[in-house]
């Protein structure tokens, strides 16, 4: 992800608020990559580029609604549509099986998950994410995926610091516990 700061973004959304498609292209440029992994892990690889492309069409059709003072951080405002996106994806499909072990990401100039395959695949590790209930998921792709700060995912869902800090706890040892299940024993 392209590195800017808070006001950088915040001067970027305002020119984009007055229709300035070049700033607007400065932001997909930002976020298409975090939001890209974040859809990747959470619905099947054959959707995941219509959804990306669809985030940010809706971003720039309601950018003019974004106010920082009630959304805290574009990047907060960004992830809650994607997020928001994902479930009605679910509620229209009615699929329930989130993500398939054989699935591999080959479309994308980079591999959304190359930090994590230090210690394993991508196939088990997209597997053992599946396992895991939809809010651990999130946390998960959120917090080791993204990279995103506990702030941020605060933020995004709404939820309070402690909230956050239990359900990484959570999470991270739901996922160990899928991951022996599994075979894979160097999870620290």
């Amino acid at each position: 992800m392209q590195e800017l700061d808070e006001k950088q973004l915040e001067a970027l959304v305002v020119k984009s608020q007055k229709g300035d498609s070049e700033a607007f292209a400065e932001l997909y440029d930002v976020f298409v990559n975090p939001i890209y992994r974040y859809i990747f892990y959470k619905v099947d690889k054959k959707d995941v580029e219509d959804l990306t492309e669809m985030l940010f069409m809706k971003a720039w059709e309601n950018i003019g609604k974004y106010r920082k003072q009630k959304n805290k951080s574009f990047k907060a405002w960004i992830f809650r549509i994607a997020h928001n996106l994902v479930v009605d994806h679910y509620r229209l499909t009615r699929e329930h099986s989130s993500l398939d072990p054989r699935l591999r990401d080959t479309k994308r100039d980079h591999d959304p998950i190359e930090k994590a395959e230090d210690a394993l695949n991508s196939d088990n590790l997209k597997s053992a994410i599946g396992k895991l209930k939809k809010n651990y998921q999130q946390i998960i792709i959120l917090k080791f995926i993204n990279e995103l700060d506990n702030d941020e995912i605060c933020k995004i869902m709404k939820k309070s610091e402690g909230s956050v800090r239990i359900l990484q706890f959570r999470a991270l040892r739901s996922l160990r516990n899928i991951m022996n299940d599994m075979g894979i024993k160097n999870i620290q």
